[in-house]
Formats: structure tokens, C-alpha cells, sequence
């Protein structure tokens, strides 16, 4: 798979009949290792090995309804008191990370309400915190440790 903007990590890795999978390790299973896969998985890696968040507070593909209609986050970190603080939304690496990224991330957030939004492609990570005060979010330099955001 192409290289990302992100630490090396190993991954398995295996062929069935059909195509290659990957093993989740926040599923516990293995999975189509799309392009979109790669990036999500890479992205945990990241996350827990890398900023210090628990793989036991990360749900992946986290459903919920939106407007009576279903929804899944990529990546959705949960604080300590069973609370949302974080949601990813994972592209593959050749989508440009555009307006309607960030508008879809913004919708998701009008039912999770959380603090931290963050979008990539595996090349490009834009990361922002909600101004309560402002009602506004702010972009981030870097992503922050699991202990700054909780």
C-alpha cells in the first residue's frame, strides 16, 4: 500500500479468495484493506501508539442517526466517562481534502458534540477544537495527546 504522512506501523496482512484484508485491532477482526482502510488504520495506529489514546475508548465506523437517517464516523474516541471528545473522518489518499470534508465532519458533530474534529487523507491532517465561547472552531498546528483532550 502507498506510503502515508504518518509514523510506520506493522500491520497483518493477508489474501483471501477475493482480495486483501487488514486486522482491525479495534475490531478485533480483519477487514477490506481498501484505500480508505489503509488510511483509517494507519490513523489508529497514530492515534493510540503514537498521541497515547486508549484503543479501548476508539469505536470504528461508530453509528448513530442523523435527521432519522444513518451515519458512521470513521474513528470516534470517547472520554474516560463514556463521553464523545474526538471524531476522524478518513479519506483515501488520493481524495483532496475539500469544503464538503469538512462539511460532512461538521454535520456528524451536530449529534456527537464533541471538542476535536479531525480530517485526513493519510497526507494532509487538519485538526480543530470548538470555541464554545466564539461558537467557532480553531485549526490546530499539531494533534493533540489523549491527556490534552480529556
Amino acid at each position: 500500500m502507498e506510503e502515508l504522512n504518518l509514523p510506520k506501523h506493522t500491520y497483518r496482512i493477508k489474501n483471501n479468495q477475493k482480495q486483501k484484508l487488514i486486522f482491525d485491532n479495534i475490531r478485533k477482526k480483519f477487514v477490506a484493506l481498501t484505500p480508505e482502510e489503509w488510511v483509517r488504520q494507519n490513523f489508529i495506529s497514530y492515534l493510540v501508539e503514537n498521541k497515547n489514546f486508549p484503543s479501548s475508548l476508539l469505536s470504528i465506523e461508530f453509528a448513530f442517526k442523523l435527521n432519522n437517517t444513518s451515519k458512521r464516523s470513521d474513528i470516534v474516541s470517547f472520554g474516560r466517562k463514556g463521553e464523545p471528545v474526538l471524531i476522524v473522518e478518513c479519506k483515501a489518499s488520493n481524495v483532496k481534502i475539500t469544503q464538503k470534508v469538512f462539511d460532512q465532519i461538521a454535520r456528524y458533530n451536530m449529534k456527537l458534540k464533541v471538542k476535536f474534529l479531525i480530517v485526513t487523507n493519510g497526507l494532509v491532517h487538519y485538526c480543530c477544537k470548538f470555541d464554545n465561547e466564539k461558537q467557532s472552531f480553531i485549526f490546530l498546528n499539531d494533534i493533540p495527546e489523549y491527556s490534552q483532550i480529556c
